[in-house]
């Protein structure tokens, strides 16, 4: 059968069945809001965009590429976007409500209960105050009519076509998009890349382990030297702020940082809400002095959240001013990652700490705080409702104090101040980007990239290559005096607090390190960033959560092999297959640093048992090739979980420490034999033990090779619970949280977009899935084999194919 009858099969049976259908669910306790399955439904089997649609911009075209990529053309920019807004309309409209409604607080309003804590979360963080404000400054910029004439496009689609079948299964209609929404995205992007509550868990387990456990167990810095520039780069003069460490007296004599730790309740409740485990990318840049054609060369993915559909969406626009490819998040009008006619620009995470939390004195009342010696109102303090769609509605008290938020739970507060909470301006930094013809363009254009911060790497046509870490970086004063933001500071007393920063206002940047200061490299020969510390001796401070170096420390050497020579099979000249196999890498450093002892621990044994002989005999034989015909891969991937699991959990259980604080795997590797963890133990007689526990799993699970085990189950549809057919075919997969190729079954976290570019030239790329998010279309998941095997396909520029649709003048004429 076509794919097409297939999924017209499916959804008949569903039909058929009602919701009894859809009882085998996953999440019983959503289905419950589900809507009763009626023959409505047949009409998302039937959504297509028609041959002409009215614009009141002005023409335009689109065409589609194999792969269902919309190419719009036209002579006027807003009638480009109106047309970029009718396509994400028709190809993403439910995930884009779906994101506008959890930003919002109001997933509940269509959901029910399951979702109020979600709600809570996100109207008390005020995440649409904060695109309101962004807004008002986005609209009176170049980029404003462009995200006018997008949401103009958006709603005209809304209104012209057929729901897709997920509005139809849970039972509501999406309101019409607004500017707003589009920065609410903004915002939404952000908070998955910066948001964290680090440090309420840093002074959590320096409470319950003690300080000097804390600092050795989870250390603020990697001893390793993969860092991404080696500091001559930044070197812009001699004057440096002089950063206190924690704990260290303030000049009024207060001790700094000796606020007591968050409740551990609201804690491990905030931190639920934080980026998803393993967020991070991996980017490259290699000069034309080391590639076959003499032009640089762009690598680039980036690991998010993976699901079905994926999160990034791939358009082309091309108009007298931009001819731009590249990917962008549903609901955002421009490319975010791509390449134009002249250049090329990806981002990964910067690690930067952008958020801090704060304490406060609160009267007995709990109607006022104490801030710079004195009794204050809250900024605000109202009520908000969160509708709940089958139960009692939720009343919400949201207050804010000078520096952001107050979240509140049960009794117990916290101050929150986040960089996103201010106007920000990336998306006119973006918009910049698309049509910029160098790297001079690209930097004036970075300069208004606020949000989120990254590591910006970029070549161009010309050859330039740069490297810069963007988004605001706060300097924190107290009493004077720069401090660190890796603590959590006494809100009522004034510590830590960032110079011109106005939360749901605009802010200046008088409190924030200046871009001249930020780490950069321009016109590097070859440079690659994996979240690692963007530098051992930065001029301000940045942060401290970065990633283990394994990304990093093989990204580098298989460079540094190529561009020097030192392969055997290298020329020191890269081409493009070069830059794919190496996207495709799958090498497990964690592996060298912890096979050896498993396999030596099973020998020392007096009497191993045949089996435990003969799996250390495969992992001694083993390339550390996380592979998905891999048994060893298989062994390893198991073995690990087990082993942190009998080191970590007996302290940490009596100090009442779920898993989610367990330190690194990098750390795991180093703990010496008298570590205090031991207590008495062995590492060996734990590695066997943890294999055991390992080999029972395998073969209670009956699994045989590691695709076995690491398969696409992890990719869901967001209502794939209840509709299991939305989700994608289960696959094998290759590639571990530590590996180049990346891939986290366990958190459903990956590389979420592939791309190869030679700017000016061609490129190439590859999503997990399929541009459409609609079930009954071709394109839904006709990209999954390829990502599983990195098989790009050609991402051109200007594209002359065929229009599928053509976009005419209203007759009330264009705007």
């Amino acid at each position: 059968m076509t794919r097409d009858t297939t999924r017209r099969a499916v959804l008949a049976s569903v039909l058929a069945a009602g919701t009894a259908g859809l009882a085998a669910s996953d999440a019983a306790d959503l289905l419950d809001s589900f809507a009763p399955i009626s023959g409505e439904a047949w009409d998302a089997a039937d959504r297509s965009v028609p041959e002409t649609v009215e614009s009141p911009y002005g023409a335009a075209s689109v065409s589609r590429d194999e792969f269902g990529v919309p190419q719009i053309e036209a002579d006027a920019e807003p009638a480009a976007y109106f047309a970029v807004g009718y396509c994400q309309a028709f190809d993403r409209l439910f995930a884009m409500d779906l994101q506008r409604r959890a930003m919002r607080g109001r997933l509940s309003e269509v959901v029910g209960e399951a979702t109020l804590d979600s709600d809570e979360f996100n109207v008390a963080m005020g995440f649409s105050d904060a695109a309101e404000a962004t807004w008002e400054v986005v609209a009176e910029t170049r980029a404003g009519p462009l995200v006018e004439a997008f949401a103009d496009g958006v709603n005209a689609a809304t209104e012209d076509l057929p729901l897709p079948l997920e509005f139809e299964l849970i039972g509501y209609e999406p309101e019409p998009w607004t500017p707003v929404d589009s920065m609410l995205m903004e915002k939404q992007i952000s908070w998955t890349l910066t948001g964290s509550f680090s440090e309420l868990r840093r002074a959590l387990v320096a409470d319950r382990l003690g300080a000097e456990r804390a600092e050795t167990l989870f250390p603020k810095r990697y001893d390793h030297d993969e860092t991404i520039l080696d500091g001559t780069e930044t070197r812009l003069g001699e004057a440096r702020e002089s950063v206190r460490p924690a704990g260290e007296r303030a000049s009024s004599g207060r001790r700094s940082g000796s606020v007591a730790p968050a409740d551990p309740a609201l804690t491990d409740w905030l931190s639920g809400f934080e980026s998803p485990t393993g967020v991070g990318s991996n980017s490259w840049v290699v000069s034309g002095e080391h590639t076959e054609s003499g032009v640089p060369i762009v690598a680039y993915d980036p690991h998010l959240s993976l699901q079905a559909p994926p999160l990034w969406y791939e358009q082309s626009v091309e108009t007298p001013e931009r001819s731009v490819r590249g990917a962008t998040f549903s609901g955002v009008p421009f490319v975010i990652a791509g390449a134009n006619d002249r250049g090329t620009w990806s981002f990964t995470n910067l690690g930067a700490d952008v958020l801090d939390c704060y304490t406060y004195e609160i009267d007995d009342g709990g109607d006022r705080y104490r801030y710079d010696g004195e009794w204050r109102s809250f900024e605000l303090d109202e009520r908000e409702t969160i509708p709940v769609a089958g139960g009692e509605d939720r009343e919400l008290r949201v207050r804010r104090t000078v520096h952001g938020p107050l979240i509140e739970r049960e009794g117990q507060r916290v101050g929150v101040a986040w960089t996103g909470h201010t106007a920000t301006r990336t998306t006119v930094a973006i918009e910049a980007y698309g049509r910029s013809q160098g790297i001079d363009d690209l930097l004036e254009a970075t300069r208004d990239f606020d949000l989120p911060t990254q590591n910006l790497v970029y070549a161009d046509a010309d050859g330039r290559t740069l490297y810069y870490a963007t988004g605001r970086l706060p300097i924190r004063r107290t009493d004077g005096e720069v401090v660190a933001g890796d603590r959590v500071f006494d809100g009522s007393e004034g510590e830590g607090e960032w110079r011109g920063f106005e939360p749901f206002g605009e802010s200046s940047w008088d409190g924030f390190v200046p871009f001249e200061e930020k780490p950069h490299a321009i016109d590097p020969d070859a440079l690659s960033t994996a979240n690692q510390r963007p530098i051992d001796d930065p001029i301000h401070y940045v942060g401290v959560d970065y990633a283990p170096p394994y990304r990093g420390e093989r990204i580098a050497e298989r460079l540094d092999d190529a561009v020097d020579g030192s392969d055997a099979e290298a020329d020191d000249a890269t081409d493009p297959d070069f830059h794919h196999a190496l996207q495709s890498d799958v090498r497990d450093g964690r592996a060298p640093e912890l096979v050896p002892e498993l396999v030596a621990a099973v020998r020392d044994l007096p009497d191993p048992a045949v089996s435990l002989v003969d799996v250390a005999d495969a992992l001694d034989e083993w390339d550390y090739r996380m592979a998905r015909d891999s048994r060893a891969a298989l062994v390893f991937a198991r073995y690990l979980p087990h082993f942190r699991e009998r080191v970590f959990r007996p302290a940490f259980s009596d100090a009442d420490l779920g898993e989610t604080y367990y330190p690194s795997d990098w750390t795991l590797a180093r703990l010496p034999d008298d570590d205090p963890l031991f207590d008495g133990r062995s590492r060996g007689d734990l590695a066997v033990a943890a294999l055991r526990d390992a080999l029972d799993e395998i073969d209670e699970a009956g699994w045989e090779m590691y695709g076995d085990y690491n398969t696409t189950r992890a990719m869901s549809h967001p209502v794939g619970g209840e509709a299991p057919f939305l989700n994608y075919e289960e696959l094998p997969a290759d590639g571990s949280p530590a590996t180049v190729k990346n891939y986290r079954v366990e958190s459903a976290v990956g590389s979420s977009w592939r791309m190869v570019v030679r700017p000016g030239t061609d490129a190439t790329a590859v999503l997990p899935g399929g541009n459409s998010g609609d079930y009954f279309s071709e394109h839904y998941d006709d990209q999954l084999r390829r990502w599983l095997d990195n098989d790009q396909r050609p991402m051109p520029l200007g594209d002359d194919g065929e229009p599928v649709v053509r976009f005419e003048p209203s007759t009330e004429g264009s705007r």
